[in-house]
């Protein structure tokens, strides 16, 4: 069993987006901490990139700031390999494809087994090519996780056949950012995903509030949160971290429902 499934063991997950280094490093190893304090499943941190096509404008400030700050790959693997020694919920890198490629792909994804992460997110590579890094992924025992979007259509059951890990689906079209409703006929997604896998599946992109979260996680086996959490950032900077740990409590706990 991928460590990852533990995080969908005890019911419904919740699952919060971090950008490393917004505003600091130091920062984000307290948000973190706070986050799995008050309940957080799995931690997806984002290693920043300086074209991230997925992100709004939100995540894309947090990216700006983070790499303004002087943020770097080699920085977060030392955070991580900090965080780990206290921290024992799973945890996922959130990163485009140029940022593997330019650290070299089995240099960054053997560091990935060796400080601790359980798993790649790549919004920019296109099933298709997931062969490029899929054999190194297998080979480290890093899993890498599918992303299924409301254009997947046909492609939806042979996305989830080969997924591993768990299933990232996005529930609206366009980029991350917090959305006032989220019209997607997401259960119809998630039926075909459960016909093809065991393997579990999160929601994210547009969840903000506690009753969005407890509905995505009534679809789904759990939901994934961004936007909200770097607004929090942006507010608090250096000091977040209370103040996340008290959105995630009350994430956590609609989801519980």
């Amino acid at each position: 069993m991928s460590k990852i499934k533990e995080a969908f063991a005890n019911g419904k997950a919740f699952i919060p987006f971090i950008t490393c280094g917004d505003p600091d490093l130091t920062t984000t190893a307290a948000v973190v901490r706070a986050c799995v304090e008050n309940g957080a499943d799995l931690i997806e941190l984002g290693i920043p990139f300086s074209d991230p096509t997925a992100e709004g404008p939100v995540i894309q400030g947090a990216n700006l700031r983070a790499l303004t700050g002087g943020v770097t790959t080699d920085k977060i693997f030392d955070l991580v390999r900090d965080l780990r020694r206290d921290v024992t919920v799973p945890m996922v890198f959130m990163t485009y494809a140029n940022v593997v490629f330019s650290y070299g792909a089995e240099r960054f994804i053997s560091t990935c087994r060796q400080i601790g992460i359980d798993g790649l997110i790549l919004p920019d590579l296109p099933y298709e090519e997931k062969d490029e890094f899929l054999p190194l992924c297998r080979q480290y025992g890093v899993d890498l996780i599918s992303l299924i979007a409301p254009t997947s259509q046909n492609r939806i059951a042979m996305i989830a056949k080969e997924a591993e890990g768990f299933i990232y689906v996005v529930s609206s079209l366009g980029v991350t950012g917090t959305r006032s409703e989220i019209k997607t006929d997401l259960a119809s997604i998630v039926e075909v995903i459960r016909e093809n896998t065991d393997v579990p599946c999160a929601i994210g992109f547009g969840i903000s509030t506690p009753e969005q979260a407890r509905k995505m996680a009534s679809v789904a086996d759990g939901a994934i949160v961004g936007s909200a959490i770097i607004k929090i950032l942006e507010k608090y900077g250096v000091d977040a971290a209370p103040y996340v740990g008290e959105y995630v409590k009350s994430m956590k706990d609609a989801v519980r429902g």
